[in-house]
């Protein structure tokens, strides 16, 4: 399982990247499908998903929509018109650090740039 000080600055696109792809979705719908998607070494508690939603919510990135189901009050999170394109450039800006910090982690890295590793 990830740690969270590893995962605290890549929630926030995660959380977008599925909003983006899977349209409007209520916070423990987005919990388990980042538990399933990762094959469990992301466990996002609501103590982490909430402030991050909240926060986007106040950015104007996502908005929020209220449903009844089963007498209870479901709250629907999708990306806004204006969230669309901060939600594609976090994303992107996650993807290129990816590739950057996958050249540190590659056999060899420290013999090329003159470390001994």
């Amino acid at each position: 399982m990830a740690s969270n000080d590893l995962l605290k600055g890549m929630l926030k696109p995660i959380i977008l990247k599925l909003l983006l792809e899977k349209g409007p979705m209520y916070g423990y719908e987005i919990t388990q499908l980042v538990k399933e998607i990762s094959g469990g070494d992301i466990e996002l508690t609501f103590g982490a998903l909430y402030p991050i939603l909240h926060k986007l919510e106040q950015e104007g990135t996502v908005k929020t929509e209220s449903e009844i189901i089963n007498n209870r009050n479901r709250i629907y999170y999708s990306v806004t018109k204006k969230g669309n394109s901060t939600a594609k450039e976090k994303i992107a800006e996650l993807e290129e650090m990816i590739k950057t910090l996958g050249i540190f982690f590659k056999p060899n890295f420290g013999l090329k740039y003159g470390y001994a590793g």
